[in-house]
């Protein structure tokens, strides 16, 4: 399963990229957009294609756009089952094209569509590790899933505390994030998932070429090496913590 994927943004046909996908095990995808646009096209897509499932909301990239029509746009867009989580949301001070206080309102205003969908937010975290934790406390976020997750071990433990799942892209493979390795293995079971983020971040074995969804399993093999474990456990657990984590899946 690929619990996070950008379909809209692959140079191949989506369905050719989910029949690829499909051959080789990778049953269920996540198409998660970004802003209204591609949240809409996310949810096309999965009712087009089997085994593809959508996301609804606004990348914080793009926070500076969120405005009444985005919002309302998004919350209608969650009303559907196969829109099976909010986001991709959060805080990106990296890039920073929004202002921090824009993308703080905007994140603010996912936190309260994901707990009156009861829909799960797939939260973006770049360089905002410590608003990132202190707003979704604040705002009592209820399902939080950690998309591409980039912390430590401390950040990691205490995501766990909190209840939220981490999922793992590509880059825990990278030579240079043994961080990433160190907090991978350091997570509660239940509270691990895998990604692609396709098109990007390829496993290093593809480095230099547009991920897609069937090379999550390569992500699995790096992730079992490193929790000492096998592919097919590992693949069993993940599974089952993504249907916890997005119940709309099932």
């Amino acid at each position: 399963m690929d619990t996070h994927c950008h379909l809209f943004l692959m140079q191949d046909e989506p369905a050719v990229v989910v029949e690829t996908a499909r051959a080789a095990g990778v049953d269920r995808l996540v198409c998660v957009g970004v802003d209204v646009e591609s949240s809409r096209r996310s949810l096309e897509l999965a009712d087009a294609l089997p085994g593809v499932f959508a996301t609804a909301g606004v990348h914080p990239h793009d926070a500076a756009a969120f405005d009444a029509a985005a919002s309302s746009a998004v919350e209608e867009l969650l009303h559907d089952p196969r829109v099976v989580g909010v986001g991709e949301c959060g805080l990106d001070y990296y890039r920073m094209h929004s202002p921090a206080e824009v993308q703080r309102r905007t994140l603010a205003a996912h936190v309260a569509m994901s707990n009156e969908s009861g829909k799960p937010m797939v939260v973006h975290v770049r360089d905002a590790w410590e608003d990132t934790l202190q707003l979704l406390s604040s705002e009592a976020a209820e399902r939080v899933v950690i998309h591409c997750f980039s912390g430590d071990v401390a950040v990691a433990n205490e995501c766990a505390a909190r209840g939220w799942w981490m999922s793992f892209a590509g880059n825990v493979t990278y030579p240079k994030n043994e961080h990433l390795r160190r907090a991978v293995a350091s997570i509660p079971e239940d509270r691990l998932l895998v990604e692609t983020d396709s098109p990007y971040l390829s496993p290093q074995s593809r480095r230099g070429r547009d991920n897609a969804p069937e090379h999550v399993l390569l992500t699995l093999e790096a992730i079992a090496r490193v929790r000492g474990t096998d592919v097919d456990t590992l693949i069993e657990r993940t599974a089952s913590n993504a249907f916890a984590a997005f119940p709309g899946l099932l």
